[in-house]
């Protein structure tokens, strides 16, 4: 995880969120349609639903594009439909990557995917060869400047999370997936904003990167995030504050 919420405050230092807006719509639109599909258009009873709900509110998307999108995805409005692919690879370094993509062509997906990871010094895995690397999890993200650290521990492990963690300003509640939904319903019950809430994969063990790997690194993860089909990547690398601090300020 700490690779990757790295690799997140990395892009805010860049200053590339406003201009992700757009196709970060496509994603959680895409997300959103596949959630109403597969388990309908009820949040209450939905809860992936409900995690993509949040994450469109969290990028500001408007309601009515919301609105719409679950229409798409329980066929009361026309659209696409996108089937769900994981992708296992291997990054700079001999990271391990999982691509989560929501794709309505899979054999142009695997192509382009399998593309870009040649060209910032990855390459494809073989079906199971990394997966075993990850845990799933689920995962609440909270500004720090939402709640103090003392409530939220108490709160979160009465209802159950296995960890909480205050990483640079935001905290990170990790739990089990079958207590996922129990933690945040106790932390939206105690008026506690939530900025992220999803069923996560944790790295068991993480690759530590010098400044040379987690440029590549880094770079790799730009590269297919900005891919419309990919929705989530993650990956088991970790880099020192030190040599983060030094890429930001060579953006």
């Amino acid at each position: 995880m700490s690779g990757h919420s790295k690799w997140s405050t990395i892009k805010r230092k860049k200053g590339k969120a406003d201009a992700e807006r757009g196709r970060m719509f496509t994603k959680v639109g895409r997300e959103i349609i596949t959630a109403a599909r597969d388990g309908g258009g009820d949040p209450d009873m939905n809860p992936r639903l409900r995690s993509a709900i949040t994450a469109a509110k969290a990028v500001n998307m408007p309601a009515d594009n919301i609105k719409r999108a679950i229409q798409r995805g329980t066929g009361e409005l026309p659209g696409a439909q996108y089937e769900e692919v994981i992708y296992e690879a291997y990054g700079p370094n001999g990271v391990a990557i999982l691509i989560k993509a929501l794709t309505d062509n899979k054999n142009r997906t695997v192509a382009e995917i399998r593309h870009l990871l040649s060209k910032n010094n990855g390459n494809m895995g073989e079906a199971g060869s990394v997966a075993w690397m990850f845990n799933r999890a689920g995962l609440v993200e909270i500004d720090a400047s939402n709640t103090s650290e003392e409530e939220l521990i108490e709160v979160a492990l009465e209802a159950g999370a296995s960890d909480v963690i205050n990483d640079n300003g935001s905290f990170s509640v990790t739990s089990e997936p079958d207590q996922f939904e129990d933690v945040r319903s106790a932390l939206e019950a105690k008026g506690i904003d939530i900025s992220n809430a999803e069923l996560t994969m944790l790295p068991q063990n993480t690759i530590q990167l010098d400044d040379k790997g987690a440029d590549q690194m880094l770079k790799l993860m730009d590269a297919l995030d900005e891919h419309d089909d990919v929705q989530k990547v993650w990956a088991n690398f970790d880099i020192d504050d030190a040599v983060m601090e030094r890429l930001g300020a060579g953006a």
